[in-house]
């Protein structure tokens, strides 16, 4: 059903695929009536990612190169879950391949459309604690490295630019806005 005022799909065409996505370009109205042509890209995976919180309120991220920006970013440990997998399945093993960690306590912190522009992308973040080292599995693309700095550290790579993914940036803010709230709750 759509709703009123809201945009229609006139048709749709794929413009390309791989397993990971296709891009179709559609003709459509948008809520004022005029027609317009739309370009948007359907993922067929749903963005899953973890901050992991150690005993020590240390965050594990990790430092990767990413071929689209050309540069390495530093990130939470992130990956892509089928969309017939449970999010919480494919955030454990991207926590394990990643980082080689392994979590006791799984939340599941926030659900975000990290471009919803042009993208029909879904991200969930999960924040882990109770933290077990073990080893991790690489896959052949990744040159990953882990990091793990302190939980203020992270919130302040989200506000200064050293993080510039969108989910990395705001599970951060997110876990310091609920600390926020309960030091006030406390406070009371």
């Amino acid at each position: 059903m759509t709703e009123p005022g809201s945009w229609t799909r006139q048709t749709t065409q794929l413009v390309y695929e791989n397993p990971w996505m296709s891009v179709h370009e559609d003709e459509v109205t948008a809520p004022g009536g005029t027609q317009h042509r739309y370009g948007h890209v359907h993922f067929k995976n749903m963005a899953v990612a973890v901050l992991a919180v150690d005993e020590s309120d240390c965050v594990l991220l990790v430092s990767q190169s990413r071929y689209t920006l050309g540069i390495k970013t530093i990130e939470l440990p992130m990956g892509g879950a089928p969309l017939d997998e449970l999010p919480l399945t494919a955030a454990k093993r991207e926590l394990r391949e990643e980082t080689g960690f392994s979590a006791q306590h799984w939340t599941q912190l926030m659900r975000v459309h990290p471009s919803n522009s042009i993208t029909d992308e879904v991200g969930l973040v999960f924040l882990a604690t109770g933290l077990t080292r073990g080893d991790r599995a690489l896959e052949a693309t990744e040159d990953i490295e882990l990091m793990r700095e302190p939980v203020d550290t992270a919130i302040g790579m989200a506000t200064d630019g050293a993080s510039t993914d969108a989910i990395s940036v705001l599970a951060p803010l997110r876990l310091a806005l609920m600390r926020a709230a309960t030091s006030d709750k406390r406070a009371r």
